[in-house]
């Protein structure tokens, strides 16, 4: 079945049987005031609006699919949705009962002619999977009600020629706060953080010594069950590098030990570590390493 795609936030409100918008492009609405579930319930929507849920409270019991992980949350979950995305939206009559929290719509248009409709691009998490969610701590959780808050007060307030520019003040301090959380979350799940670096590690050697060619960011995300944007940020927070810088290194890593034990040229390495073009290589690695893949060599002699 075809997702049903919602074009406007008036028609999400009414699909839904929310309360009535103060604003045609941006919405706040509280999950708790939802009583009935409506008659129509389509399985999975597209929307062609950005929107944030943030999930205070759940049944007794359930929990919340984190990658390959199962985890148990007191704490806030907050995920996000680009225009274009397919996402569920089901739940029964006990499970929202328990539910607390907020969703925030905001349609691109309400960002027209702003700095933020092209920082937008810049925020990866909204090409992140639902089950990379952020949890938030009750701290963390506390400043983004705030800032929704906020939000929610200027869309009801009498409109004024400060409107606009302070709901996308707003709405730009909720989103860099966004970022700072996903950073903390990457770095204090170091457990499972670091298991993915190293099934990242193990991926990339068995590829590499296959010689199956040079791996695409897709392929390696794919393999690891995580969005290539997911992967990216998290490995920025562990190491400092992206996915494809991580593929290079350990390229070089590899081109290393090619050129200091075996007597294949240069060409037969670059071949052997999927370049198409052996300059590809030598300009790559002498990027990394500031010599040339002979002078590299040499120094060994």
């Amino acid at each position: 079945m075809q997702p049903y795609r919602v074009k406007s936030i008036s028609e999400l409100h009414q699909l839904r049987g929310l309360p009535m918008t103060g604003h045609p492009l941006i919405s706040v609405v509280h999950l708790e005031t939802i009583k009935e579930l409506p008659v129509f319930e389509p399985k999975t929507l597209v929307t062609d609006f950005y929107l944030i849920a943030l999930k205070q409270g759940f049944a007794k019991g359930v929990k919340i699919k984190y990658g390959q992980q199962d985890y148990d949350f007191d704490a806030g979950v907050l995920s996000f949705m680009a225009p274009g995305q397919v996402f569920g939206m089901e739940i029964d009559e006990q499970s929202m009962a328990a539910t607390r929290g907020w969703m925030l719509m905001v349609h691109p248009d309400f960002l027209w002619n702003t700095p933020l409709a092209r920082k937008m691009r810049q925020y990866a998490f909204f090409d992140y999977a639902v089950n990379e969610a952020l949890f938030l701590s009750e701290k963390e959780e506390s400043t983004l009600v705030y800032i929704v808050n906020n939000i929610e007060q200027e869309i009801f307030a009498n409109i004024d020629t400060f409107s606009h520019n302070i709901i996308i003040s707003l709405l730009e301090s909720l989103l860099n706060y966004s970022e700072r959380f996903y950073q903390r979350q990457f770095l204090t799940r170091r457990r499972s953080s670091h298991q993915l670096l190293a099934q990242l590690d193990n991926l990339l050697e068995v590829y590499i010594k296959e010689q199956k060619g040079l791996p695409t960011v897709s392929y390696v995300a794919t393999q690891l069950h995580v969005s290539a944007d997911y992967l990216s940020g998290l490995l920025k927070a562990l190491t400092g590098l992206s996915t494809q810088q991580h593929i290079h290194e350990r390229l070089i890593e590899q081109a290393k030990v090619q050129l200091s034990t075996t007597t294949l040229s240069v060409s037969e390495i670059a071949y052997q570590l999927g370049f198409e073009h052996p300059q590809s290589f030598s300009k790559l690695f002498k990027a990394k390493t500031n010599l040339s893949p002979l002078e590299f060599r040499q120094s060994f002699s």
